[in-house]
């Protein structure tokens, strides 16, 4: 049975990958620091699988990850582990440049020691997949599209972070040999995603009748992904991609924010409508908007389509509803998410860290 080692495998997309993981057979090591956003709740329907072994612990923890990997020998690093959302880096890089670049570094010298004294099969199979972001190229126009040669413009706290980490991915591949391979993915939407998300803080306030805060005038655009499909790119990365490559990973579905709330709206009003009656979109209000917002991104992925077969099975009508039904058939773990320190309050505002 092959062995993974996921790093952040108890955050949001992280911990989809590794529920896709143990069910396709694969046994996984995941190790996670359980920050705010890691949810060992969402690992519960994993809790006696023999083939899921969780671990407490720090990327940046050296010890920590040299005896994981020499104890439980992984054909392959996964590696989600990341401060991930724009507005938190807005009021604390710190943190971001700590997880993001430190952590990171460290994982890639630890993964860097294990693989030199590999032999054989296993060393020649063996491979880091570093899990990204589309943040890092900046900024789009009107038209257009990213791909993996489009020059990294990142423009947050946040993006600059994750194109730090994705350089040093780079540079370990070209100076070490290191077999990485590299994702960049657009914005994820789905289960157990950390509800300070667009999405998911949409859902929870328009459950509840609480109004609906879109930044500026909510016609920023992103290509929107859902995360059971990202989580499949990845492990078809994982096993055919080429070495040293970068790959990514979209949804062929951009949608302004202000279209992402209305579909929203109109979802849960079919499903569970307000007791007054009101339709959802009454309760959008804008708010002002985030402190140097990227208009618009949208990814190329015909590359991975073209060499390695993958395309996006569920539409963003289709995603959307699999998302909305399974929040409002999941209550318990909605609500327990909120009953920690994050309250649906706005972050990001500029304010020092």
């Amino acid at each position: 049975m092959q062995t993974l080692l996921v790093t952040g495998g108890a955050g949001f997309i992280g911990g989809n990958f590794v529920h896709q993981a143990v069910a396709d057979g694969l046994r996984v090591v995941n190790l996670d620091k359980l920050t705010y956003a890691g949810n060992p709740e969402t690992l519960a329907p994993l809790r006696d699988n023999p083939n899921h072994v969780f671990v407490h612990g720090d990327i940046g923890d050296r010890d920590l990850v040299s005896r994981l990997l020499r104890d439980h020998r992984p054909a392959a690093i996964v590696h989600f582990a990341a401060e991930s959302h724009v507005d938190r880096s807005i009021d604390g890089p710190a943190a971001f440049v700590e997880t993001n670049v430190v952590g990171t570094l460290a994982l890639l010298e630890c993964a860097r020691d294990y693989w030199r004294e590999l032999e054989g099969e296993a060393r020649s199979g063996f491979r880091f997949l570093h899990v990204s972001t589309d943040e890092v190229y900046g900024s789009l126009g009107k038209s257009g599209k990213f791909t993996e040669t489009t020059p990294y413009a990142p423009n947050s706290p946040y993006s600059a972070s994750k194109a730090a980490s994705d350089h040093l991915v780079r540079a370990f591949h070209h100076t070490y040999g290191l077999p990485v391979v590299t994702t960049n993915c657009s914005n994820n939407y789905g289960p157990y995603q950390f509800p300070e998300k667009l999405i998911p803080l949409v859902l929870h306030k328009a459950m509840v009748g609480e109004p609906l805060p879109v930044y500026g005038d909510g016609r920023n655009v992103r290509d929107w992904l859902y995360v059971g499909d990202h989580c499949a790119a990845i492990r078809r990365v994982l096993a055919a991609g080429r070495v040293g490559e970068t790959y990514n990973v979209g949804g062929n579905a951009e949608r302004e924010n202000l279209t992402v709330v209305k579909t929203l709206c109109a979802l849960l009003d079919a499903h569970q409508p307000l007791a007054d009656g009101r339709a959802r979109e009454e309760l959008i209000t804008f708010v002002p908007d985030r402190p140097g917002h990227d208009r618009r991104y949208a990814i190329d992925a015909s590359k991975l389509e073209a060499e390695l077969g993958w395309k996006p099975s569920e539409s963003f009508e289709t995603g959307m509803r699999r998302t909305v039904d399974w929040y409002l058939d999941h209550p318990t773990w909605v609500q327990h998410v909120l009953d920690g320190s994050y309250r649906l309050q706005r972050l990001g505002e500029g304010a020092a860290a």
